[in-house]
């Protein structure tokens, strides 16, 4: 009989250890994601002293997996804790995003965060990309100021609809803002779903796809906990956030900006709006 896939083993060991465990679970991932494909290469399990249920996608030969949240959203910041593949991920591509319900894929919003694995030693890339009405090419790279492999770290979208912020523990590295008024879309319809994955991307994922994955090193993990959604909160008065006015600053409170230069500055490492191999830049590339 042929041997089984090696997430395939791994889940099926560690779920005979952690069933008892898991009963005593007193913050339940699980109540608020699900996984969405590659169910036989994913697990909750109870971690450390304070018991929080984390997933775990697992990668390796036959494919990978993927969750996403329950509840789709209009608006409001998405925080979780994530620990990616560690060691030789060259190849490999963890992933956390916003993406809608039922939007054909011409007209999709989308909002992303891919962390590119690299080869021992190397560090990952930070990939981030935004979607609005099914154009993308909006990336912008940057490298993390710290080991993602070794411990969780915290990964943040704040979508209101004067911008989309994205932070990594919590220091803004990236703003995309709302330009609507002068013709450069911003997504501000389509309900989405805060999504994650682990899977193969080594014709493109690791130093242009020059470095493939090492399926020697297979299976390989990526672990998501401490889910938190913060509803948007209009300002006093106002029904819903949609409904905030035009002049209203609301919004504008609680940037970094001093923060948010700094991680320009200091860690990004490409911008779609200095690449010099672009003919024709978008608006806000003027805007901003």
């Amino acid at each position: 009989m042929a041997s089984l896939p090696s997430c395939w083993r791994s889940v099926m060991l560690l779920s005979i250890l952690l069933v008892a465990m898991d009963q005593m679970a007193m913050a339940s991932l699980s109540d608020d994601i699900e996984v969405g494909w590659g169910q036989d290469h994913s697990f909750f399990y109870m971690d450390g002293p304070d018991g929080k249920q984390t997933l775990a996608l697992c990668l390796d030969e036959t494919h990978g997996s993927g969750f996403h949240t329950k509840e789709a959203y209009l608006y409001a910041r998405f925080d979780i804790d994530i620990m990616l593949v560690p060691k030789n991920s060259a190849g490999t591509v963890t992933t956390l995003y916003l993406f809608p319900v039922d939007v054909p894929w011409e007209y999709h919003d989308e909002v992303d965060l891919e962390f590119l694995g690299n080869v021992t030693g190397e560090p990952y890339t930070l990939h981030t990309n935004i979607f609005v009405n099914g154009v993308g090419h909006r990336v912008q790279h940057f490298r993390l100021w710290f080991d993602p492999t070794a411990d969780f770290h915290t990964y943040s979208i704040d979508w209101n609809p004067k911008r989309i912020t994205i932070l990594v523990d919590g220091v803004p590295i990236r703003v995309f803002k709302n330009h609507d008024k002068d013709g450069v879309p911003f997504p501000s319809w389509q309900k989405m779903k805060l999504e994650g994955s682990l899977w193969n991307a080594d014709d493109w994922a690791t130093q242009g796809g020059r470095v493939k994955t090492d399926w020697s090193a297979a299976p390989f993990f990526a672990n998501y906990r401490n889910l938190r959604v913060s509803s948007c909160q209009p300002s006093p008065g106002v029904a819903w956030c949609g409904d905030e006015p035009p002049e209203s600053t609301w919004f504008q409170q609680g940037l970094d900006t001093a923060a948010l230069q700094n991680s320009r500055d200091t860690h990004m490492i490409y911008d779609y709006c200095k690449d010099a191999n672009r003919k024709q830049f978008p608006k806000e590339c003027t805007l901003d």
